[in-house]
């Protein structure tokens, strides 16, 4: 029978071989850590000070990009420190507060490129009432939205979470994701429904309004002129490869998690890497290269050193 445990910091389990390749391991999480602050942070850099890209897609650009940031930020100074300790542990609120921003901001990205797809589809299918609807006000409305309901979503799970009874000590992974379940005394069903209940809010019902409104802009284009089509190319292709790259590594941390399959540790930990390792790296260099005034200006900045 379960006993419960009076508990003040969890022993983060999921590590592997981690005396023999720890400065191996921090040279490369720190590499790619510094790459996506720098990367992340150059465009966003490029779209806060060029006045010639306040538009409304590319504040929404700049805004996934400063989720990114805040995304790894979250989880990399930790990951870091663990890789360097002898003992890899964190405090139990700690924990749920790691939860609740890796959460919180994963799926705002959802939310994100959501909006994005209903900018693209008022530009390119109701261009005469563009201004009109896509005010700065509706686009401020867009970004607090974006990141206040996933915080509420995920503000009702870890006050639950934090109240269950803890049994276990010991957490099968290396960041406090949904696998922080498996501490708990007795699988809570409320935690359970409203999980499923936030999934669907928060990833699902955005992913599928994000491939449909995309379906509806390549009909439309596909009707008309190709320099429309090339327009859709180069501002929509980009903002379904992250919708798509990032809902399959969220399926990644729902599988991980969310089953009871007792995966060799070698195997959950490289899964539990993807879920972070390298969308946040790429997205910048998506929009770098595949969106035409960001390319342009990136060029500019490092080969003559102006914006």
């Amino acid at each position: 029978m379960d006993t419960e445990l009076n508990v003040s910091y969890i022993t983060l389990w999921g590590y592997v071989e981690l005396n023999k390749y720890k400065y191996l391991y921090f040279a490369i999480m720190f590499t790619v850590y510094l790459l996506i602050i720098c990367s992340n942070s150059i465009i966003v850099y490029l779209i806060w000070t060029n006045k010639n890209l306040h538009e409304p897609m590319y504040i929404f650009i700049a805004a996934l990009l400063f989720n990114c940031v805040l995304y790894s930020t979250t989880l990399y100074p930790k990951l870091l420190i663990d890789f360097l300790s002898e003992n890899q542990i964190i405090s139990y609120l700690a924990c749920h507060f790691q939860f609740f921003m890796f959460y919180t901001v994963g799926w705002a990205e959802f939310l994100l490129l959501a909006v994005m797809s209903f900018d693209r589809y008022v530009s390119i299918c109701k261009p005469l009432r563009y201004r009109m609807i896509m005010t700065k006000s509706t686009v401020n409305l867009f970004l607090v939205l974006a990141w206040f309901f996933p915080a509420c979503h995920i503000a009702v799970q870890t006050i639950l979470s934090a109240k269950a009874k803890i049994c276990n000590l010991r957490l099968k992974g290396i960041i406090c994701n949904n696998v922080i379940y498996s501490i708990h005394c007795v699988r809570s069903r409320p935690i359970a429904i409203f999980g499923v209940v936030a999934l669907i809010n928060m990833v699902y019902i955005p992913m599928i309004f994000t491939v449909f409104t995309y379906a509806k802009i390549f009909v439309i284009s596909y009707k008309n002129s190709k320099t429309l089509r090339k327009k859709v190319a180069e501002t929509c292709i980009p903002h379904l490869l992250v919708l798509i790259s990032y809902f399959c590594l969220i399926t990644y941390d729902v599988f991980i998690a969310r089953t009871d399959v007792d995966f060799p540790q070698t195997v959950r930990f490289i899964m539990t890497l993807q879920v972070f390792l390298y969308h946040p790296l790429f997205n910048p260099f998506i929009y770098g290269i595949k969106m035409k005034e960001i390319c342009k200006r990136l060029k500019r900045l490092f080969c003559s050193g102006k914006i």
